[in-house]
């Protein structure tokens, strides 16, 4: 809320039942027990709050209830006291509060200290009713000497209110809480003290920290705190001290509290850049982390210290080995942050050790109770990838230590090993040859057709010497088994011993049904089940057979290619042809009991038809060895080189990206103020600010937009005709909308009792229902009305006018909807290709736009998009440059409220110059996926993003 609101202090839900009347309430007031009075005030406040204030029941209040020695009616009449009105008509305070300020001045006087203290805490919130707070200076001021903490405590914070608004009524506050503290020995009234000097009378702040310097280390956590904040307060402005302060800070890193550890480390970096110094803070961090238990409060540190390394760079280099130490946390999020901080502090000076501790703990991932084990040594693997692309002299340490995680259960972790097993064999020619034998040697132990994928065409690219292809087609030979697979599986069936004679022709027939093939259309199926046939599939058997007959015939294609490449190398490099000619001999056997087993009995779902023309090429390839050159260079080099090319151009990628963070440029205004580095003094970190920090949650502090875009946000509510005229600016701050309504009285009559009732429509919630006003002829009147969002989902507002006419009658007006606009609330993200595919997998909603526009090319149709619908694009810019007539692209973006949406665009031209296709987009929830649906179609058909 703006600063100009008055501030509310208590806020308590209305249950929306019928509120019962003025005279039913004066009677349960005058006639009923404690309990009743308690309900009845409670309903009577939560009314006043709702814009109800009903005036003639203050003095019933007076009469009956305040005389109650109840505590809990004692503690609900601060809260009436705080919101009832206390002035008249004319601004002048009512007569009645003459009663109340004698009944809050018996209590201040009360024997009992929680009533004291409780009436103290209530002071607090009435700072600003100087009428009410002149009589009760003395009786406060003598709170200050009470004999029990807990008035004491409360009688500090009195005062500091009261001498914040009125500095008149206590002018020697300074002075009081300054003796006060001198003389204090309960360490929260301390503190209490030194937060009242702090902020409003800062040279005696700093003036005690000089006095009990030596004692603060020894002080209580929350005057340790306190003295943090007033340091760096004070070194804000020219200090004389900073030197001793920088002492102080340094020996409060080795306090016993956690929060004065992190809140010294913090400001100790903010107050000297020296290395020592920055080393310091960085190592408490460390050891925050390292002992406490909340997760959420390490990541926070971790992001504390990921900023300080991204400032100081090599200062904290030393430290990676103490960072890694925080790997033992049990939780996900923690690791994955600590190793992203270590990867980006490893150097060649410390690789070696970075890798050899990653080593150890991938080895401890295979324990049995080790926690979260299949994602963690996933992560493991990322990370020594990363090592050992960037840091060569350690590829070849870890490279062979990986492999043994090919055959890994988890398979994602197996694909993590084949990308990097395939990106180390491109990059480092050396290592190539002992890579192939390793690989050789695991393909009986790998169980997943992915990684079989990844293994077979590193095979098919790198096994360059006639020994290693022959070894590999040995070793093929052991996991596809026994050839032709159709054959050897069919006798396997027909010598099943069948125990029972009844079982021999044990066949059963079921009806015929319809089935959805591949294309989407349906046909009949009439299934043979067989116990026999039911025991060859279930019989155990080498893997990639296993895979073949369970129906995943990519890995055939890619088997199929691999061979391929495996023999036109070797006749490449061999001259004895019998060798190669045996080799393509059984290279076309496998292809083919591939393509006739899948068209059999025995596997699960029978080859695709992409799947049999690949292989029929491969085979038809294999079949003419000198006929077709450019076949041959196809299998050979292009396939190897268009990798490499992929490469290149991450790698290329990589380093823009880096380039752009390291050197961001500022542009400078032509009437912005010179500044001479040589009279400037040596930035240190940012202080931290916890004031600004507030303001820029709370909004206070907000950025200014220009007169264009706030004019753009105004929305006419009623017409020019109508007796009331109303437009609302609607602001957008986060997860809340703020709307701003000017109301302009357009008759001659004054309006009474107007009441302006919003009503929203989808996931948006009114917080608080505007009062009622009245408003003289021709009158202005401005209310603001805020209303939170819990999703991204169009929302709308809706509502009405109503005020009081002649002869009481009532009159009204229809507001005009006010739609919002989710584009506030959705922002351009990026995930990789896996992520996305997993994510399109898993989201249920799908929302398809059918697209038919005349833009000029199918490339300014997907730029037109994303601006429209604020997503990025996560197709490589390589694979969409170029002039083509089709045009397929995968987008992303995320919302304020962690809602991820993804989109797939697939366009073409055609001959007549249109751009005719789709836009696939999926959610997790229907709201954003129907409500990015609607954007782009507004989008298309005028040809330009909404404004």
């Amino acid at each position: 809320m703006a600063s100009s609101d008055p501030l509310c202090y208590t806020v308590i839900i209305d249950d929306g039942a019928e509120s019962p009347s003025t005279s039913d309430l004066r009677s349960a007031l005058q006639k009923g027990s404690d309990e009743v009075k308690q309900d009845t005030l409670r309903k009577i406040i939560v009314s006043t709050i709702n814009g109800n204030p009903q005036p003639q029941l203050l003095m019933p209040v007076i009469q009956y209830v305040m005389p109650s020695k109840n505590k809990q009616l004692k503690k609900l009449l601060h809260f009436y006291w705080e919101v009832c009105p206390k002035y008249d008509d004319n601004g002048k305070l009512k007569q009645e509060m003459i009663l109340v300020v004698n009944a809050i001045r018996n209590d201040l006087q009360h024997p009992n200290e929680y009533i004291r203290g409780a009436t103290l805490r209530f002071l607090q919130k009435i700072a600003k009713d100087v009428e009410v707070l002149e009589p009760l200076i003395p009786i406060c001021r003598s709170c200050l000497e009470h004999r029990h903490s807990y008035v004491r405590k409360n009688a500090v914070f009195a005062v500091y209110s009261i001498y914040s608004q009125f500095e008149n009524l206590i002018p020697d506050a300074p002075e009081l809480i300054q003796t006060f503290l001198a003389a204090e020995s309960d360490a929260t009234c301390k503190r209490n003290a030194f937060v009242f000097l702090a902020n409003c009378a800062m040279p005696k702040a700093v003036e005690y920290i000089l006095q009990v310097f030596d004692q603060i280390p020894s002080m209580d956590e929350l005057l340790q705190m306190s003295i943090i904040e007033v340091i760096r307060l004070d070194c804000k402005t020219e200090t004389s001290h900073r030197a001793r302060y920088i002492l102080l800070i340094s020996e409060l890193l080795n306090a016993s509290s956690h929060a004065v550890k992190y809140d010294a480390a913090t400001t100790l970096t903010s107050l000297t850049q020296n290395p020592a110094a920055v080393k310091a803070a960085a190592s408490c961090y460390i050891n925050l982390v390292a002992k406490e238990s909340d997760n959420n409060a390490k990541l926070i540190v971790l992001d504390r210290l990921d900023a300080l390394r991204s400032r100081h760079g090599h200062v904290l280099d030393g430290l990676v080995m103490d960072i890694l130490q925080i790997l033992t946390s049990t939780d996900l999020e923690v690791r994955r942050k600590a190793i992203s901080i270590v990867l980006s502090m490893v150097s060649s000076r410390n690789v070696e050790e970075v890798v050899l501790f990653l080593k150890k703990q991938l080895q401890k991932t295979q324990e049995q109770d080790f926690e979260k084990a299949p994602e963690y040594r996933q992560l493991l693997i990322q990370s020594i990838h990363v090592c050992a692309i960037r840091f060569s002299e350690v590829a070849a340490t870890v490279v062979h230590a990986l492999m043994d995680f090919l055959g890994d259960s988890n398979n994602p972790s197996a694909l993590d090993v084949v990308a990097f097993v395939r990106e180390v064999v491109e990059k480092f020619p050396a290592l190539r040859t002992t890579i192939c034998e390793k690989l050789i040697q695991t393909l009986s132990e790998i169980k997943s057709g992915k990684v079989y994928r990844g293994v077979l065409w590193i095979l098919g690219e790198y096994a360059e010497t006639t020994s290693e292809i022959h070894q590999t087609f040995q070793e093929l030979r052991k996991v596809i088994g026994e050839l032709p697979i159709l054959a050897s599986e069919q006798r396997l069936l027909d010598e099943t011993d069948v125990d029972d004679e009844e079982k021999k022709d044990d066949v059963k027939t079921e009806a015929a049904k319809p089935r959805v093939l591949a294309d989407g259309t349906y046909a009949t199926e009439t299934a043979f089940t067989s116990t026999r046939l039911e025991a060859v599939k279930a019989a155990s058997k080498p893997p990639l057979r296993t895979l073949i007959l369970g129906g995943d015939f990519f890995t055939g294609t890619v088997l199929s290619s691999a061979l391929t490449k495996l023999v036109l190398r070797h006749a490449e490099q061999s001259t004895e042809s019998k060798g190669t000619n045996t080799l393509r001999a059984e290279a076309m056997l496998i292809m083919a009991s591939v393509i006739r087993v899948g068209q059999s009995k025995f596997v699960n779902v029978p080859i695709d038809e992409d799947s049999s023309e690949r292989i029929m090429n491969c085979i038809a390839t294999l079949s003419d060895l000198e006929g077709k050159p450019a076949v041959q260079e196809l299998f050979l080099k292009d396939t190897k080189s268009a990798y490499s090319k992929m490469l290149s151009a991450q790698e290329k990628k990589a380093a823009e990206k880096k380039d752009a963070e390291t050197s961001k440029a500022v542009a400078v205004q032509v009437d912005d103020l010179l500044t001479f580095r040589q009279f400037s003094k040596k930035a240190a970190d940012d202080l931290v600010d916890d004031r600004e920090d507030l303001s820029r949650a709370t909004g206070a502090r907000e950025a200014h937009e220009d007169f264009i875009s706030n004019l753009s946000r105004i929305s006419q509510l009623t017409g020019f005709s109508d007796p009331i005229y109303a437009e609302a600016y609607v602001k957008v701050h986060g997860f809340d909308i703020l709307l701003d309504v000017l109301l302009v009285n357009q008759t001659a009559n004054t309006l009474q009792n107007l009441c302006l009732d919003f009503a929203t429509l989808g996931d948006l919630k009114l917080v608080e229902r505007p009062s009622t006003y009245t408003i003289a002829p021709h009158s202005f009147q401005s209310i603001k009305a805020t209303i939170k969002v819990s999703s991204t989902e169009t929302g709308v507002i809706f509502g009405s006018i109503l005020w009081e006419g002649p002869g009481m009658s009532e009159q009204c007006v229809i507001l005009n909807d006010i739609h919002i606009d989710i584009m506030d609330y959705i922002k351009p993200a990026y995930c990789t290709e896996a992520q996305f595919r997993s994510m399109w997998t898993e989201f249920e909603w799908e929302n398809r736009v059918n697209v038919s526009t005349t833009m000029p090319g199918p490339r300014d149709y997907l730029r037109h998009v994303m601006k429209a619908t604020n997503m990025s694009c996560l197709t490589p810019e390589g694979a969409i440059s170029g002039e083509c007539d089709f045009l397929s692209a995968n987008m992303y973006a995320r919302s304020l409220f962690g809602e991820d949406a993804l989109a797939n665009l697939s366009v073409e031209r055609t001959e007549s110059g249109t751009i005719i296709g789709h836009v696939r987009i999926r959610s997790k929830t229907q709201g954003i996926a129907l409500s990015l649906g609607d954007r782009i179609t507004m989008a298309q058909k005028d040809n330009k993003p909404p404004v």
